[in-house]
């Protein structure tokens, strides 16, 4: 199954960059050398799993998209929801934010019709962020987390 998993936010705002080591962490499980902070992955495209990590997610991925057959997203969540790892379905629809450089998975998907009549199944791992602060790595709460994303993505894509 041709699967894209994207994992997006800052890795220089600490946990905000959750989705930077979650890649990586799959990268190293598929054998693969993780991503440098100045790569995107979008240049190695072409596996059955590719790897793509990005600041926030943009327009232009909506067609690459439709080459998939299963989409993974990962990024951080600042607690609005009660679980630590949530995983859930993304379906397409517009929704539009006050800011106009963010742009949501279902905004994405939606987009993505534009090149298909369907859109592949999408996920969306949310993972606890505690600590947004300037600077690298993740808070010591978040790192737990990562291992269990890790887990979970993997049993979606072997």
């Amino acid at each position: 199954m041709k699967t894209l998993i994207i994992g997006y936010g800052n890795p220089y705002r600490r946990d905000d960059g959750v989705g930077y080591h979650v890649i990586n962490a799959v990268a190293t499980r598929l054998g693969r050398p993780p991503l440098a902070l100045d790569e995107d992955g979008l240049d190695a495209l072409g596996e059955d799993i590719d790897l793509v990590s990005l600041p926030q997610l943009l327009p232009e991925l909506a067609e690459t998209l439709a080459g998939y057959d299963q989409v993974i997203f990962v990024d951080a969540h600042t607690g609005a929801y009660a679980e630590d790892l949530r995983c859930t379905a993304v379906k397409p629809r517009y929704a539009p934010s006050a800011f106009t450089h963010h742009m949501t998975a279902e905004t994405l998907l939606g987009l993505t019709l534009a090149f298909t009549e369907d859109v592949p199944p999408a996920y969306l791992f949310s993972i606890r962020g505690y600590d947004f602060d300037f600077g690298l790595g993740l808070s010591a709460e978040t790192e737990r987390l990562v291992a269990e994303a890790v887990e979970r993505i993997m049993d979606m894509i072997t």
